[in-house]
């Protein structure tokens, strides 16, 4: 059995400082640190290992052998009491591996609510992950990175350090992520490009027709357009579909950009292609 149906297994180690709610379960073999907090309803599975200054929120299911919060792969760690909170209703599949915050990162790693994690993914210090989101397997975040609500990473997906992925971003399969990736956008490949955008996705999470025509009008503008600075372009989209909230925050996030974000597929060395 690999879950308990209630309480905690007679062999499971479990920290006596440990603050474990009463409707928690925890798995044969399983590791619970001194400074772990279990929520309601959260089921921990044989031979999970929760460890370090971790909070797990209500309704949380940790599979066998996943590891949460150890300390940092930085090699300036040095023992502080960073952090990893996790929200509600969060799925860990097996093997998977999240990390604890480090100090020059603002020591937390924070998770969201209802994100589905399979097996063998990594979410590496100071990451920021929303809600809805799904890694599939071995999908790699470095430390640092931010990912939006409801995105999707593809198996084995990589994404660099210090990266931005918008919300509604779907990743494909085996991508190598260096750069920012904007909201609403497919990418893929090694560099990962852009692909268009995301409009099954948008159309799953009910997005309307009207913000759809709008989103395609900005991407075409920013990410298509020849002869026009980034500037220029952002500022012609803002007059043109500003008024929307979704294509205003696909222009806010492309400004706010340090990396720049992943180039298009018909994209060239030395300029657009028209």
């Amino acid at each position: 059995m690999i879950f308990e149906t209630s309480g905690i297994h007679p062999s499971a180690l479990v920290h006596p400082q440990a603050e474990i709610d009463g409707t928690a379960t925890v798995g044969p073999f399983a590791l619970i640190g001194a400074h772990v907090r279990l929520g309601p309803q959260v089921r921990v599975g044989a031979h999970a290992v929760i460890d370090g200054w971790t909070q797990i929120g209500a309704a949380c299911t940790i599979y066998p052998h996943a590891a949460l919060g150890l300390a940092p792969q930085d090699l300036k760690y040095q023992d502080e009491p960073t952090r990893l909170i996790l929200g509600q209703g969060n799925t860990v599949r097996e093997f998977s591996a999240f990390h604890r915050g480090t100090v020059d990162g603002g020591g937390e790693t924070i998770i969201g609510d209802d994100n589905f994690f399979m097996a063998y993914t990594h979410v590496a210090h100071d990451c920021h992950v929303g809600c809805g989101v799904i890694m599939a397997n071995a999908a790699t975040l470095g430390g640092h990175v931010e990912v939006g609500d409801h995105v999707i990473l593809g198996g084995l997906a990589a994404v660099h350090q210090h990266t931005r992925i918008g919300a509604y971003a779907m990743i494909g399969g085996g991508a190598i992520v260096v750069q920012d990736v904007p909201p609403y956008v497919n990418v893929a490949g090694n560099r990962a490009r852009m692909y268009g955008l995301n409009l099954i996705g948008l159309r799953r999470r009910n997005f309307s027709k009207e913000t759809v025509s709008a989103l395609k009008g900005v991407y075409r503008l920013l990410f298509r357009s020849a002869g026009l600075t980034m500037v220029q372009r952002t500022e012609t989209a803002r007059a043109r579909w500003g008024a929307c909230p979704e294509a205003e925050v696909l222009i806010a996030f492309v400004e706010a950009s340090d990396r720049g974000v992943c180039q298009g597929r018909w994209e060239k060395r030395g300029g657009l292609l028209s």
